[in-house]
């Protein structure tokens, strides 16, 4: 059967050979679902697709793929590069089967500074920038933007609150007392003396630490010379926090100037690859990625395959610095600069220095690969352990665990997380908004059964692969009946279940386990706190997904029902006048005065607010 799937795919393949345009462009398999199985880019077209049914030798990935293509198609390209970009764009956006991907990846945090007021903001930043404010990064992850906007303020006392606040206070707030915001709020601080602060902040983020220390110090001895002593020790405090940001961000004359330092170590088929991100001499922290790869795939496609997907969505600096030479760098390169309309170097290490930190990088690459294999061994043991206890007959390789959440049945949410050998995998969490109409608030059996209706009904509908071999439900004997019941329904006979649910004190370590209609407890504590954790997970998820849907119904407002008040003039409105109350409170002539609004959306307003009154003077 496979034989002949083999040659089926081959056929399919050699069918669409004759209609390929000598060139450059990318290629898409697909299966009999018509999904995407696989990505590919070429130079030539019809060469590159030939090469799989010309070739004596095949890997037995490539062999499976073939088996299972019922369809291949093509998009022409202007160039290589133009092709290698698409390729990329095209893997991130269908996460072919039998891709290299790269897994977990994400935007990173940058630090911004608005320009576009005249009092900038300091914060943090995620998503696509815009040319009006001021961008610095990427940093390795949130926690250290965050730490590094923390310090920034105690060295340039710049505000971090949002334009609504800073348009609202009337006077300073605690920032300004523990002397971390200079006020321009209140005006303790002018237009001009403030921007100096953001340049010198702007000098310090481009690798300028030395001038602003040296500024710093010859201002703390004028202030100590006139006496000034309390001026002089807040400056000093200042020059401390700028001490501490520049070792914490181990800057020094060897770092790099403007470079992404990539390395990758491979272990048990398993690669982690390390890259360290350089700005203005300073370390902004690294991340490990692993992305998901055949055991066939040899190191150098895993770089080239990483490169290609990282920099997809993210600009790239100057320089690009990697362990080792892999294949076709220079087109790369010129895919990148093409993209972005810059100037990239990709190299390997030259000089003792860029040796020195490549040994580094692999060593914290295999420090985490190490973790990951150890957190994968205690996963398999937890799912074993599950195995045993519940006598499933199998290790369960894909879970998903269920939890609702609601106050007095308001903005009811149901939510499940999923739980693979890889450990928790937050792509698949997913949330469901309770309908209203279908289940009575505070019903949590017909929430439970919704949730899982709509989830079970979808599998069904779209014939998924990926599917849980088993699920665990937060609740009790009813919750697991009534689980039962809708699996069943829906053709789920043999998926199984188990429901946990808490002592009668609700008490951690006194959970009752409802399994094929039995009741269990559980000694085994190693394995008691794993199945807490999942539980809790869940809980955790449905609770920050109602959160959300709850602060969502409070920044609605009465201004919603006003006809020709959407977003931007609501923002208007409320940055202006700091409430809901002082609009209805407002004159005409207030209204009137607000840039972006209009005579006749302010006569919409007023007589919105007026209409009792207006009634009443007819």
């Amino acid at each position: 059967m496979i034989m002949k799937n083999f040659e089926q795919g081959k056929k399919i393949i050699k069918n669409v050979i004759q209609f390929l345009p000598n060139g450059p462009g990318v290629y898409k398999m697909l299966d009999d679902k018509n999904n995407i199985i696989y990505v590919g880019k070429a130079k030539n077209l019809p060469n590159r697709i030939n090469s799989y049914i010309s070739s004596s030798y095949l890997p037995i990935r490539t062999e499976r793929m073939i088996s299972n293509t019922k369809n291949l198609e093509f998009i022409s390209t202007q160039n290589e590069a133009e092709a290698l970009l698409l390729e990329a764009n095209l893997i991130k956006k269908n996460q072919p089967r039998y891709n290299i991907l790269l897994k977990d990846d994400k935007s990173f945090p940058y630090i911004q500074l608005t320009k576009s007021h005249k009092f900038p903001q300091l914060t943090k930043f995620r998503g696509k920038q815009n040319k009006n404010d001021i961008f610095f990064g990427p940093f390795a992850s949130p926690s250290s933007a965050s730490w590094t906007i923390k310090t920034l303020q105690k060295v340039f006392l710049l505000r971090v609150c949002d334009d609504s606040t800073f348009n609202n206070r009337k006077r300073p707030c605690i920032l300004h007392q523990i002397k971390r915001c200079s006020a321009p709020c209140t005006n303790e601080i002018n237009e001009k003396d403030y921007n100096k602060l953001v340049v010198d902040s702007v000098n310090f983020l481009n690798g300028k630490s030395a001038l602003i220390q040296k500024k710093l110090s010859k201002k703390m001895e004028i202030e100590s010379k006139k006496f000034n002593y309390e001026k002089a020790a807040i400056i000093r405090d200042r020059i401390k926090a700028l001490t501490q940001i520049q070792s914490s961000q181990q800057i020094n004359k060897n770092n790099f100037n403007n470079a992404d330092l990539i390395v990758a170590f491979q272990k048990n088929n398993i690669t982690c690859i390390e890259v360290f991100f350089y700005r203005s001499k300073q370390n902004w922290g690294n991340q490990a990625f692993f992305p998901k790869h055949d055991k066939e795939d040899n190191i150098d496609d895993i770089i080239y395959s990483f490169l290609i997907q990282f920099y997809e969505n993210k600009i790239p600096p100057e320089e690009i610095i990697l362990s080792k030479q892999i294949k076709d760098l220079d087109l790369i390169k010129t895919a990148l600069e093409k993209k972005y309309n810059k100037k990239i170097n990709i190299k390997t290490a030259k000089n003792n220095n860029e040796e020195l930190s490549i040994k580094l990088a692999i060593k914290n690459a295999q420090l985490a690969l190490d973790k990951k294999l150890l957190e994968n061994e205690n996963n398999d043991h937890f799912l074993s352990l599950i195995n045993k206890e519940f006598n499933l007959g199998f290790n369960p390789s894909l879970i998903e665990v269920y939890d609702n959440s609601h106050v007095q049945g308001l903005n009811a949410v149901g939510a499940f997380v999923v739980f693979g050998k890889n450990g928790f995998i937050k792509k698949k969490y997913r949330k469901f908004n309770i309908s209203k109409t279908n289940v009575n608030p505070g019903d949590d059996y017909g929430m439970l059964k919704e949730v899982l209706s709509r989830r079970f009904a979808k599998i069904k509908i779209n014939n998924e692969d990926e599917f849980p071999d088993l699920i665990i439900i937060d609740g009790g004997k009813g919750h697991y009946n009534v689980a039962r019941k809708v699996l069943d329904e829906l053709g789920y006979f043999g998926l199984n279940m188990i429901a946990i649910a808490k002592g009668e004190r609700r008490n951690q370590g006194d959970e009752t386990f409802y399994y094929n209609n039995k009741k269990i407890k559980i000694n085994n504590n190693v394995l008691l706190f794993f199945l807490q954790r999942l539980r809790d997970e869940a809980h955790r998820f449905a609770i920050f997904s109602h959160r959300i849907n709850r602060k969502n119904t409070f920044t609605r407002s009465v201004l919603d029902k006003i006809d020709g008040i959407g977003k931007r003039r609501k923002k208007l409105l409320l940055n202006h006048f700091g409430s809901v109350k002082l609009i209805e409170n407002a004159s005409i002539e207030d209204i009137k005065k607000i840039d972006g609004i209009s005579d006749l959306v302010a006569n919409k307003i007023y007589n919105f607010f007026n209409k009792n009154s207006l009634i009443s003077q007819k």
